[in-house]
């Protein structure tokens, strides 16, 4: 849950605010709001009175600000001073939602207008909401603007941690550091692939073993080759994981990337073992956050990821945009073990998504060897997105969409059209191919259960990230 400021805007004329009862009424629907949010179950910091003059603008906003808020509400129920907002919005540099109820007994729509335009003026980035909180749809829309702010905020102060550098000439996997500072607040950490193998050695015995049991038997199958996969390889792979937590602890990672190919892929292991179970929310010792790692140090998918699990609250799933089957109108998306386990199923049971897992021997892309981890995402509606950037500037690609199943002898079939051992998702996407293939900007691709488009909007006004949305997700589209 978030934390949310509330600072409360009155008539500036004494005899307004307190003679005529129009502060305390003011002040009656911050206290609707606040026990809205509160049931919710955000935690709420409120001014301390409510905001009449130039100096409380300053004041009660700075006192808001202080305790850093995810989203701070300008509650505007009455005609209050403008001038008021714009003093406050000075004091507060997160996230801001413009709210006002509709009533005809007080103008309080007006104060949010003459706010709203002097905001507009300045060039500050804010939200709007209006209404009464006890209905549904109201709080719904205050929810998308939390969510959106939470997520944004989630990256203030961040570290990502690359371990490697560009894979296989991907210039899309590579991004400005600078940029990602003065427009994310996130720092890179770049940290040497030669420490994962380095470490792996150090790893406890007993630790790599067990692991390897728990997979042997909670997997649908452990296919072992005596070539490409054969325990000690899967070992050696585990090892890996237990490096990255090491890594991740050792430099407070927040998001990580992994390059992997071709220098792992070639002569140690592949990550995906690695890279499936830190995005996953538990492994072999029970429960655990999701640690997002994108493959191929992908820094714009990891980006991606981070935003969209910060939104969701479950794993991120990513993926190649492998190939589309125009006979079926489907995309196998598809890329080498990097799924989470945990879109087999989507269950809180470990056990119930595992035992739609095979971990097969990798392809001949990869001579090191290793696992890699097989299986078909459940179905469920998806909302698709991808920071991607065009000519120095950031985009957001969005597309709405679903994960869907066949019988049992089609998935087969059209799982082993293209890469059989890898991860797999069919997706059939609301905006049609065309439009996908000739505008779409990466060769990755993210998802997270639900609907997300309304939130990403906000996302992306918010961070100053222009916001490109497919089929009915675009601007002039339903959502």
């Amino acid at each position: 849950m978030a934390k949310i400021g509330i600072l409360t805007f009155s008539d500036g004329r004494d005899f307004v605010h307190e003679g005529a009862g129009v502060g305390k009424f003011a002040r009656d629907v911050e206290d609707d709001i606040a026990d809205a949010l509160e049931a919710a179950g955000h935690e709420v910091v409120r001014a301390r009175e409510a905001v009449w003059t130039n100096r409380l603008a300053v004041n009660e906003a700075r006192h808001v600000a202080d305790a850093r808020p995810d989203l701070t509400v300008f509650n505007i129920p009455v005609w209050a001073f403008p001038h008021f907002s714009m003093l406050a919005a000075r004091e507060t540099p997160g996230p801001l939602l413009l709210f006002s109820n509709i009533n005809p007994e007080q103008p309080g729509m007006v104060g949010m207008l003459a706010a709203a335009g002097g905001l507009d003026q300045i060039g500050r980035t804010y939200g709007r909401a209006w209404g009464d909180v006890s209905q549904p749809e109201v709080m719904a829309r205050m929810e998308t603007h939390i969510r959106a702010a939470k997520a944004v905020r989630s990256l203030e102060g961040s570290t990502f941690g690359r371990i490697g550098g560009r894979p296989m000439g991907m210039y899309t996997a590579v991004s400005n550091t600078d940029q990602w500072m003065e427009k994310f607040g996130v720092d890179v950490e770049e940290i040497d692939q030669w420490e994962l193998v380095r470490r792996s050695g150090e790893v406890e015995g007993s630790k790599v073993r067990a692991a390897r049991e728990w997979l042997e038997g909670h997997a649908a199958g452990v296919h072992y080759d005596r070539d490409r996969l054969t325990p000690e390889i899967l070992e050696r792979q585990i090892r890996s994981y237990y490096v990255m937590r090491e890594l991740i602890e050792e430099w407070n990672l927040d998001f990580s990337g992994i390059k992997g190919q071709p220098e792992l892929t070639t002569h140690f292991a592949t990550m995906d073992i690695t890279e499936a179970f830190l995005n996953d929310p538990y492994d072999w010792d029970g429960p655990k956050e999701p640690h997002v790692c994108a493959t191929e140090a992908d820094m714009d998918a990891a980006l991606t990821m981070q935003i969209l699990k910060h939104l969701s609250g479950t794993p991120v799933l990513f993926a190649d945009v492998r190939h589309y089957h125009a006979d079926r109108d489907v995309w196998d998306l598809c890329n080498s073990g990097q799924h989470a386990t945990w879109f087999a199923a989507r269950s809180d049971d470990p056990a119930e998504n595992m035992r739609h897992v095979h971990l097969y021997p990798e392809e001949f892309f990869f001579p090191a060897g290793g696992a890699a981890v097989h299986h078909l995402a459940a179905e469920g509606e998806f909302t698709f997105a991808r920071l991607t950037r065009h000519d120095g500037y950031y985009r957001m690609h969005v597309l709405r969409g679903s994960f869907v199943r066949f019988d049992h002898e089609t998935n087969e079939d059209l799982m082993r059209q293209s890469t059989y051992a890898w991860p797999h998702a069919f997706a059939k996407m609301d905006a049609k191919a065309d439009e996908i293939l000739s505008r779409y900007s990466s060769n990755h691709i993210h998802a997270i259960p639900g609907d997300h488009v309304e939130e990403l909007r906000v996302v992306c006004d918010l961070l100053d990230v222009d916001y490109d949305g497919f089929g009915p997700a675009g601007y002039g589209g339903a959502a």
